[in-house]
């Protein structure tokens, strides 16, 4: 049993009500191991909840009194752990598709083969097939996949696969015949078409901005408005679903997301999970700025639906061989990544959106793609001044030493995402070498250099259950688990801080931690009881541990039955 625990044990013993309400709750949560995240009062029994609101935190006995009889809910935790809602401050949240091909932790290349001659038996010649998540490193053959995989099950359809991380695509033939790209189409910038070594045509695999070159009137899906308005609703809920199911009850959507669909959600009573929406930044433009500034008043102090940061990308991932570095691949020795955009372009970009009040976040995993962002926000705070601007990198995932300490200085914030840690690992040493995955994923570095973590996943890069990324952040270890102390493991986290940066951290990178991500009087009433102790079961009992109840503004929106 750690300090921690030990600490959470005496405060639920002595710990009384936080404050004392004359008016009873609607809701009562007793007999809890509760988790507060509040340093003033980190453990108790027992919460009280009125509207959206939590109005008491304390000992069962005392929180009892405010029970109405007949009006309040009572949940009995039964000794069960009690946690903030977990908050996902980087997921690319939306409607799921019910046609979509999921690859996900494929070992075999011929299942994409499979998979695409299932969809394409089930739709119309010249409909589009998409699907993703593939991951050529868990290839048993590891390497990239071609379009002759796809090309004969699919003569008469265009089919798109993405990598599982987004950054690089798989196409057949039809669309880049379709798309006007051959042996001769140079690569754009920012971007690379794979071409095969001896005959010079391309291999089916376009990477970042090379995706740019599909056509995109040629690939459409032909649907008619009521099909697409269908499958859209549904997916939204789908994806809801998914959510509460794991506890998510805030999310943090980078871009291209509809305010209006989730605004009708809200209407319609489906909106259970809080939503952040962004947008991205491809331009210094003043008039793109302040078309965004437009949308940037959307209220702000809305608990639910929000406008968020702006997103930019700098380079790519190390996972496609495109993430910005100092020094070459160490697998690949005549490529030092991919640079997005120039350097002066993207600081006169950092430096407008600043200075109109706008929160950046940029992508950026290589370390000097993260040397060139924060020397980027450095400059905006020289020109503009100082303010508290929380700008974020989002991923932050290889860094020079000599920047961890940068972070807290500059008040920037290192968007991360544990589960990519456990992910990438299987390549990272052969990609970039040994000396500079020391400083891969640095959360405890950064931490002791005083720096505010946001946990998520990069959602549907990685799963969406939190319990996969406390895991990584706690063991760094495969999933199947293995034996040691893990990957780097002077990086890793104690699970209190780990469930913390998933939630009064992700609060924090949204400006909403004085309402959010404690169990505290007066804060938002998301909550989630689990069916294990996080902070004391073994490691290999944390990816198996369920959501018995999400809580979200006050509301049971997830109830497993137990």
């Amino acid at each position: 049993m750690n300090n921690l625990t030990i600490l959470l044990s005496a405060a639920i013993m002595i710990t009384t009500v936080a404050c004392k309400p004359k008016e009873k709750a609607d809701l009562i949560i007793i007999n809890g191991k509760v988790f507060t995240i509040d340093k003033e009062n980190p453990g108790a029994e027992a919460i009280a909840i009125k509207g959206e609101k939590i109005i008491a935190v304390g000992k069962t006995t005392s929180i009892s009194n405010l029970i109405e009889k007949g009006k309040t809910k009572v949940i009995d935790a039964k000794g069960r752990l009690v946690i903030p809602g977990f908050n996902d401050a980087h997921v690319h949240f939306g409607p799921l598709d019910p046609d979509f091909i999921e690859l996900r932790y494929t070992t075999d290349p011929s299942v994409l083969t499979k998979k695409v001659k299932e969809q394409v038996a089930r739709s119309k010649p010249g409909v589009l097939i998409e699907g993703g998540h593939w991951e050529h490193e868990m290839f048993f053959d590891k390497k990239w996949p071609t379009k002759e995989l796809i090309d004969k099950v699919s003569p008469n359809n265009p089919v798109i696969l993405e990598r599982a991380d987004g950054h690089s695509v798989l196409v057949n033939s039809y669309i880049l015949k379709k798309s006007g790209i051959t042996k001769n189409t140079r690569d754009p910038f920012g971007g690379e078409i794979q071409k095969d070594a001896v005959t010079g045509e391309p291999t089916g695999i376009l990477k970042e901005k090379a995706v740019d070159l599909i056509i995109p009137g040629d690939i459409k899906a032909e649907r008619t408005p009521e099909e697409r308005e269908a499958i859209t609703w549904n997916g939204y809920l789908l994806a809801l679903k998914e959510a509460r199911e794991y506890g998510v009850t805030s999310v943090q959507i980078p871009g291209k997301a509809d305010f209006g669909e989730y605004e009708k959600l809200q209407k319609e009573g489906e909106l259970t999970t809080r939503v952040d929406i962004g947008e991205y930044l491809t331009g210094d433009s003043t008039e793109l700025l302040k078309f965004l500034q437009e949308k940037q008043k959307f209220p702000q102090d809305s608990d639910w639906i929000r406008f968020g940061y702006l997103k930019v990308f700098i380079d790519g991932t190390i996972g496609s061989g495109t993430a910005l570095m100092f020094k070459p691949f160490a697998d690949n020795p005549k490529s030092s990544g991919l640079e997005m955009m120039p350097y002066n372009e993207y600081e006169k970009m950092v430096i407008k959106a600043d200075k109109m009040g706008f929160q950046i976040g940029t992508h950026a995993i290589g370390d000097k793609g993260n040397f060139w962002v924060l020397n980027a926000y450095e400059k905006a705070q020289q020109v503009n001044g100082k303010r508290d601007s929380r700008h974020r990198t989002e991923h932050a995932q290889t860094l020079q030493s000599s920047d961890i300490k940068r972070f807290a200085q500059l008040g920037v914030i290192p968007s991360m995402q544990p589960t990519h840690c456990i992910t990438d690992k299987r390549f990272y040493e052969k990609r970039v070498g040994i000396e500079r995955c020391s400083e891969a994923y640095a959360w405890r570095s950064l931490i002791n250099a005083g720096a505010m973590l946001a946990f998520g996943t990069d959602y549907p890069v990685e799963p969406l259950n939190p319990m996969e990324g406390l895991y990584a952040a706690v063991t760094r270890k495969d999933r199947l688990g293995e034996e040691g102390e893990g990957w780097f493991p002077k990086q890793k986290l104690t699970m209190e801080e780990a469930i913390k940066y998933y939630t009064l951290g992700s609060a924090y990178a949204q400006f909403m931690e004085n309402r959010k991500g404690m169990i505290k009087p007066g804060y938002l009433a998301d909550i989630v009881i689990l069916n294990k102790d996080l902070l004391t079961i073994p490691e290999t009992e944390i990816m198996k541990t369920r959501v018995d109840y999400t809580i979200t503004g006050g509301k049971v929106v997830y109830a497993s039955g137990k």
